[in-house]
């Protein structure tokens, strides 16, 4: 489909840039368009458009021509002289199966068309066999990420509260579950602070491939805590406290193997008590351990396993929507990432990723190892999983407040709506693919469109995201639907009553 014929400017054509006057009202920004060069056949994205008149370019003859009650485009033939310039960037030149940088200009006069649909899949970088997580914006054509591609090198969603977030998280976790075990299955794991994927398990294509497991539930099994991590869950100790406590976990976890038992906090407070450790250190360290009890978190033994946690083709959905405690939310995240990144180290799990919702809350960029105990493991899993297998997937409303470090190994990054000048400042500061018109557009994106940009895709994408196949968890919904069953809930206690009086 043709759409105009590039033209001559102060700026252009040049290798990076060039405009056309628009001969087709169906152009929008965000096309993809060709052109005939001497090189090769030279594709660009639309990133701008703008509308001129003549008769109307001097405000003080229009208004001063209107004053008299009658309309300029009554007595002169305005629509003649108006004219439309669509600005592209140009993405490089196609030939040969390839597409290369561009370094010789299209020429003043030469036809733009749509770009070909069946070049596209190949110069954007999609796969036919990955992950469908929508449409290309403008144009009917799947946008298939390839699963190695957003996945080994980490992504990031990163979206203002409402933007769809959740939704798109959804869909990712359904494309994964999808997959069969001839083109290679991951384990998935979703960190939910807010109960919204629990939905899955009364979804008929993927209840049976979905746990959930409580947060009030959960047990980390102190037998399986080495001194360092306990080090890590106690930041505020002194290092001679620390030496202490080493002591004697070193010490409770030999006598207990050589019986065959297993141990608890219980034990180790009990032992700290009987130890001949200073009075000055021993009082503290019994507060702080009483701290760690009150959280009732800490058993025997592990519950779940990271066997259990990690299996390839299904979805383990840590809920901890009810866990007001923060620091205990966070001593969760950061024991199970450690002990699942240490697994799959030693090929005793399978592949997995790990998605962490409301992760600026588990890897805060300006916090101190005591607030932010599970930081330096996201950290961790961020900078070396790719080499091991161990994906991460950061989900975050705050940008800005997310650690820089977890946020520059994300690779790919998948924005939505995103209206805080302080976040878009920092998505553009960290993600050098996006000029200033992309940046702009950030703000303006509906709910169900996201900016894809970095390792999953060849160049920034703007894409349709397509609907969800899974149940949306109650938790989730619209605030008049959680007020109607609200309201009908209580009529029919009501009625129970009244019938049972």
């Amino acid at each position: 489909m043709e759409l105009g014929t590039v033209i001559s400017t102060m700026e252009g054509p040049s290798t990076t840039e060039f405009s056309f006057v628009v001969s087709n009202n169906k152009v929008r920004k965000g096309h993809y368009v060709q052109s005939e060069t001497e090189e090769g056949l030279l594709i660009g994205f639309i990133t701008d458009i703008t509308r001129a008149n003549r008769y109307f370019e001097r405000a003080e003859s229009v208004a001063e021509y209107e004053r008299g009650g009658e309309s300029l485009s009554k007595s002169f033939p305005t629509t003649d002289w108006e004219y439309i310039i669509a600005n592209v960037r140009a993405l490089g030149v196609y030939k040969d199966g390839i597409l290369m940088r561009s370094t010789f200009p299209t020429a003043p006069g030469s036809k733009v068309s749509l770009a070909d649909e069946s070049l596209l899949n190949g110069i954007l970088g999609f796969d036919d066999k990955g992950l469908k997580l929508g449409e290309l914006e403008h144009h009917k054509l799947d946008v298939k990420v390839n699963l190695n591609r957003l996945l080994q090198k980490h992504f990031a969603i990163l979206a203002m509260s409402g933007a769809g977030k959740s939704y798109l998280a959804s869909i990712i976790i359904e494309e994964l579950l999808e997959r069969k075990p001839e083109q290679g299955r991951v384990a998935v794991i979703m960190l939910d602070v807010h109960g919204e994927y629990t939905g899955f398990k009364s979804s008929p294509e993927y209840g049976a491939n979905t746990t959930i497991f409580e947060g009030r539930k959960i047990r980390i099994g102190l037998n399986k805590v080495s001194p360092q991590i306990l080090g890590e869950f106690l930041p505020q100790l002194s290092s001679a406290q620390k030496r202490d406590i080493d002591n004697v976990l070193i010490g409770l976890r030999q006598e207990k193997k050589s019986k065959g038992e297993l141990f608890d906090l219980e034990d180790l407070m009990e032992r700290v008590e009987k130890s001949n450790m200073k009075e000055n250190s021993k009082a503290p360290l019994l507060a702080t351990l009483s701290s760690l009890r009150s959280m009732r978190i800490f058993s025997k033994n592990d519950n779940p396993s990271v066997y259990e946690l990690a299996q390839p083709g299904r979805l383990s959905v840590i809920d901890l929507s009810n866990i007001d405690n923060l620091r205990k939310k966070q001593l969760i995240v950061a024991y199970f990432a450690r002990k699942l990144f240490s697994a799959r180290k030693k090929e005793r799990i399978p592949p997995f990723i790990l998605l962490i919702e409301e992760s600026h809350n588990f890897a805060k960029e300006k916090a101190s190892k005591q607030d932010m105990l599970s930081k330096s493991v996201v950290e961790k899993i961020a900078r070396e999983g790719r080499k091991f297998g161990a994906s991460i997937g950061l989900i975050s409303q705050r940008p800005v407040q997310l650690s820089t470090t977890a946020l520059a190994q994300a690779n790919t990054h998948i924005i939505m709506r995103v209206t805080n000048p302080y976040d878009i400042k920092h998505i553009g500061e960290g993600c050098e693919a996006l000029d200033e018109n992309m940046l702009k557009s950030i703000s303006t994106l509906r709910v169900g469109e996201a900016l894809i940009v970095g390792e999953a895709v060849n160049f920034p994408i703007f894409v349709k995201i397509r609907k969800r196949k899974s149940k949306k968890s109650s938790k989730g919904e619209d605030i008049d639907t959680l007020a109607k069953k609200f309201e009908e809930l209580s009529k029919k206690k009501k009625e129970d009553v009244e019938a049972f009086i």
